[in-house]
């Protein structure tokens, strides 16, 4: 399981192990501080895999349109407007004329 640093809570964690579920959640920087500070009753730091987070990054950027990651349409005609919009524009940001689409000089 990947998640982001809003999901590292030691509950999370027990949950996952509990289940066999091997995360890959980053340690927020209040959890390490907080675990430095303890010295050795602190723990060990939890294993943390950074390509794999890199890899569910890329993933959740590719739904960065909330209508496309959530369907607020409800009519068939609308919910394809937005796939084909995200489409167009990421298709003339790859356009390789060396024109920037977001450069409105």
């Amino acid at each position: 399981m990947t998640a982001d640093k809003a999901y590292s809570s030691r509950a999370n964690r027990q949950a996952l192990r509990g289940k066999h579920i091997r995360a890959t959640i980053p340690e927020p920087n209040d959890q390490i501080a907080n675990r430095k500070r303890r010295g050795a009753r602190g723990g060990s730091p939890p294993a943390f895999d950074p390509i794999a987070y890199r890899r569910r990054n890329q993933v959740e950027r590719g739904f960065h349109w909330r209508g496309v990651a959530t369907r607020y349409d409800k009519l068939g005609p609308n919910y394809q407007a937005t796939p084909d919009l995200v489409e167009m524009l990421d298709w003339l940001r790859a356009v390789p004329d060396g024109h920037d689409p977001r450069d409105r000089t």
